[in-house]
């Protein structure tokens, strides 16, 4: 079960490496633009946020890599981190959009639950 949650903690790390992209990079692009639903209008008034939103992504990401570095000793660090996705996919999804509860909370909920079953 171990191999299991170290494959989906990473499978989240990439995911929050992904939203880093499109939110830091992509946000007023093509592929950001059709994936939040923007118009390029408010992706320009949106895209200093947005980037600033992609670099805490960014480091929920490194926390989880940084957990996985450390092997078995790393279960806190994973644990804290996860949570930190599991919270703010909820609060995201109470706030912004409902789709971010599928998107980024289920996959840190699914991480923590096998996390927390070995």
């Amino acid at each position: 079960m171990s191999i299991a949650a170290d494959v989906v903690v990473a499978l989240v790390a990439l995911l929050h490496v992904y939203f880093l992209v499109l939110e830091m990079f992509l946000w007023d692009k093509p592929a950001g633009l059709r994936a939040f639903g923007h118009t390029r209008e408010a992706a320009a008034a949106t895209k200093v946020l947005a980037a600033n939103q992609g670099l805490y992504n960014g480091f929920l990401a490194a926390g989880l890599v940084w957990g996985l570095s450390l092997g078995a000793a790393g279960v806190a660090v994973k644990v804290f981190f996860l949570a930190c996705v599991l919270i703010a996919g909820v609060y995201g999804a109470l706030t912004a959009s409902r789709k971010i509860l599928i998107v980024q909370a289920l996959p840190a909920l699914v991480a923590l639950g096998l996390l927390l079953a070995t």
